[in-house]
């Protein structure tokens, strides 16, 4: 599909509208796999809705704003994570300390570093600071694992209602991020939220228990799901592991 043919067929959000910026998920392309609309702003009041409708923003730098909305959506139920026999037991020797939202802006620039030879990311500068917006007003929340006092993983997301978009994850050190990942399914679990969204099909997670769920399951999910009020304190989450 060449830029042009896909310039017509992609619809451009406004920059001072909120409500009726984003056109049905349905709209989205299949190829490139749920691309659905380009720019408008990434504001908090923007962001929150997108994801109540099952969008998210992703691209690189120096491109404009990209919203997309995968078929199928790739998610894990909290409390249903495989936990291998091997993870178990990094769990139980207490090897690494979890926290909630101590460590913020540095997952976040961990996320964002450069992985396997691969120094081009989706976390650009913008996404860095509309984020660590979101998380000063309560909405996006990180997950740290440390070892010896220094950050060795985690992962970050926001939370809706009974939802937790989660966005990125990273690991220096063995099983750290899962870790991580299994600390706050556990969380999630007990507060009754019904879904982790990982947003695209990933093997990784997929062997962690992770599903695909069709996208219009996914819509109607969130419709209700993220209008629910969650029952966790991200200040004291107290479900042991």
């Amino acid at each position: 599909m060449t830029g042009e043919t896909l310039a017509h067929q992609i619809y451009w959000v406004a920059d001072n509208r909120i409500g009726a910026d984003f056109p049905p998920v349905e709209k989205a392309l299949a190829d490139p796999d749920g691309l659905l609309a380009i720019g408008g702003d990434l504001s908090p009041t923007r962001l929150l809705h997108a994801y109540q409708l099952g969008i998210f923003p992703w691209f690189s730098e120096g491109q404009p704003i990209l919203w997309w909305s995968p078929d199928p959506r790739c998610v894990i139920r909290p409390g249903h994570l495989k936990i291998s026999r091997s993870l178990r037991k990094t769990i139980n020797s207490n090897r690494f300390v979890v926290t909630v939202d101590q460590a913020f802006a540095n997952v976040v620039k961990n996320c964002a570093a450069p992985r396997d030879g691969i120094y081009d990311t989706w976390i650009t500068a913008d996404i860095k600071t509309a984020y660590q917006q979101l998380h000063e007003l309560g909405h996006a929340h990180s997950v740290e694992c440390w070892h010896d006092g220094e950050l060795v993983g985690g992962l970050y997301g926001i939370a809706i209602g009974q939802v937790f978009f989660g966005e990125s994850m990273f690991s220096r050190v063995s099983d750290a991020s899962k870790v991580a990942l299994a600390w706050l399914s556990a969380q999630l679990a007990a507060a009754d939220f019904q879904l982790i969204d990982c947003q695209v099909n990933s093997p990784h997670l997929r062997k962690l228990g992770a599903e695909l769920m069709p996208r219009q399951s996914f819509s109607n999910l969130l419709a209700t799901a993220c209008a629910r009020t969650a029952s966790i304190d991200w200040q004291q989450p107290g479900a042991a592991l």
